[in-house]
């Protein structure tokens, strides 16, 4: 036994080790502490969804008095139906717990918003995302069709897949038919995943396998 063992540790210790590739699952930002954007979904009862529309067309100013909101959509076709997505921008996470905390004791947006809505939301999610350092965000025009695609990537970040995110996003960019309102990347949620919110020019002309689509309603 003790010859068998001697001769198998000679042999693993002969071998050469392949190099591995080692990259950090935190991609940089996150601990910075800088700028991130939480992606917030609702999933709306089909027959609340006109009302939390309306409710919230009338209170958005109460929520939009704390934080910046990027964008508003409601989706219009693929994926699940009576759904709305919106964007909210953070100067650091302290930033984020004074706005909560701040909501918490606005008893108009209680009172207004968050209780007369709560009845038409069936399920709520929510990620934390921050730009992929070569994308910048951008401000679209309001009119037209927006697409929110979604890439699941292999773990590493950007910091392994970045450049050639870069190269397939600037390749469809360069068709001229579509501008990039921001790639994002997340780091709290659905981990390892590229997420890009874009505007068509003209959807007529784009034909593909189209993750989801929304109507802009409020955006800056």
């Amino acid at each position: 036994m003790l010859v068998l063992r001697s001769g198998l540790t000679r042999a693993l210790a002969s071998r050469t080790l392949a190099p591995r590739v080692c990259s950090s699952f935190a991609t940089g930002p996150r601990q910075y502490d800088g700028t991130f954007y939480e992606f917030r979904t609702y999933y709306l009862k089909p027959s609340k969804m006109n009302a939390f529309m309306e409710n919230l067309k009338k209170t958005i100013h109460l929520r939009t008095a704390h934080s910046e909101l990027v964008g508003f959509w409601s989706v219009e076709f693929g994926g699940r139906m009576n759904k709305v997505f919106h964007i909210w921008k953070y100067d650091n996470f302290a930033h984020r717990a004074e706005v909560w905390k701040a909501l918490a004791n606005c008893k108009e947006w209680q009172e207004q918003s968050i209780i007369p809505n709560l009845a038409h939301i069936d399920k709520q999610e929510t990620e934390i995302t921050y730009l992929i350092p070569w994308s910048k965000l951008e401000k679209p025009p309001k009119e037209g069709v927006y697409e929110l695609a979604v890439f699941q990537m292999k773990p590493g970040g950007p910091a392994l897949w970045g450049d050639a995110f870069k190269r397939a996003i600037n390749a469809h960019v360069n068709l001229g038919y579509t501008k990039v309102v921001g790639v994002f990347h997340t780091e709290y949620g659905e981990l390892n995943r590229g997420t890009v919110v874009h505007l068509f020019y003209e959807v007529a002309i784009y034909i593909r396998s189209v993750c989801l689509s929304f109507s802009l309603w409020y955006l800056f």
